[in-house]
């Protein structure tokens, strides 16, 4: 298997039989209720797949001021995955039943900490049984502990102090992958403040999907995202949502537009709402 964005069903499909098959990790999870990804991939995930719990291995500790979901800490997370059987060149494809948002996370984690063999499964498990493939319930035999090296992290983070700066002196432009009318400081029911970081755009995370669940194709997410940039190179761009999660979504699908380079803001809005004197805009950008 050599896919680094995105694999389709029947390439999953036929990467398991094979020898070298991935190991497929279940990233179902949901906003408000912290072990419904387990309730979800005990009532049927893809066979031999392993759960991924969204708050106790995709995020770290708390502080009160980091969001709601800070980043993980980088040892702890490697241990996490090569305790999965994931070693340094162990294929990985990562799905939900979530529109890809959880899986996107996981895909963005494993390249931060330098592993690019992971993909997310284009249209997730709902794609999986529509194709007519089967569900299990059984928990997979425990796997066998594999090293995992750390590597030169493949992705990017940018933090408050640097996107508070880049407010009077713009060097990046921000992309938010909320919902608009809570990028509006409307209808806001997450976070305690509604709004926006100044000069952000909104770019909705689900806009990256077909009817169906899959993701656009390549050249019609290039056109897309482009017209947010306007001539500017993916490195400019800083993608943030309410807590970092919604924001790797948008992440992969630069990434699958040929636009990669751009960074995360991994506190995002939960984290930019709390710091006092943190500047706030309302309304449409």
């Amino acid at each position: 298997m050599n896919h680094t964005t995105l694999i389709s069903v029947g390439e999953l499909a036929q990467a398991l039989r094979s020898p070298q098959a991935p190991v497929v990790l279940d990233c179902s999870s949901e906003l408000g209720d912290a072990d419904a990804g387990v309730r979800a991939y005990e009532a049927g995930h893809i066979p031999g797949a392993h759960h991924v719990h969204m708050h106790r291995t995709l995020s770290g500790p708390r502080s009160g001021d980091n969001g709601r979901n800070p980043l993980p800490d980088p040892l702890l997370f490697m241990q996490a995955m090569g305790a999965l059987g994931i070693g340094t060149d162990t294929p990985v494809v990562a799905y939900d039943s979530s529109a890809g948002v959880y899986a996107a996370r996981l895909w963005w984690t494993l390249r931060w900490i330098g592993h690019d063999a992971v993909a997310v499964l284009d249209g997730g498990l709902g794609a999986w049984q529509a194709a007519g493939h089967p569900v299990s319930t059984e928990a997979p035999p425990r796997p066998r502990p594999a090293p995992l090296k750390a590597r030169p992290s493949l992705e990017k983070t940018v933090g408050y102090e640097q996107l508070r700066a880049n407010v009077d002196a713009p060097r990046w432009l921000v992309l938010d992958a909320r919902a608009p009318d809570r990028f509006r400081g409307e209808n806001e029911t997450v976070d305690p403040v509604g709004g926006h970081i100044p000069g952000a755009r909104n770019r909705l995370f689900r806009d990256n999907l077909q009817a169906d669940g899959r993701f656009k194709p390549a050249a019609q997410l290039r056109a897309e995202f482009e017209a947010l940039l306007e001539g500017r190179s993916p490195e400019a761009v800083v993608n943030q949502c309410g807590s970092g999660v919604s924001a790797c979504h948008n992440l992969l699908a630069m990434a699958v537009a040929g636009l990669g380079g751009a960074a995360l803001y991994p506190g995002s809005w939960s984290e930019w709402c709390s710091r006092p004197g943190a500047p706030i805009a309302t309304g449409a950008a």
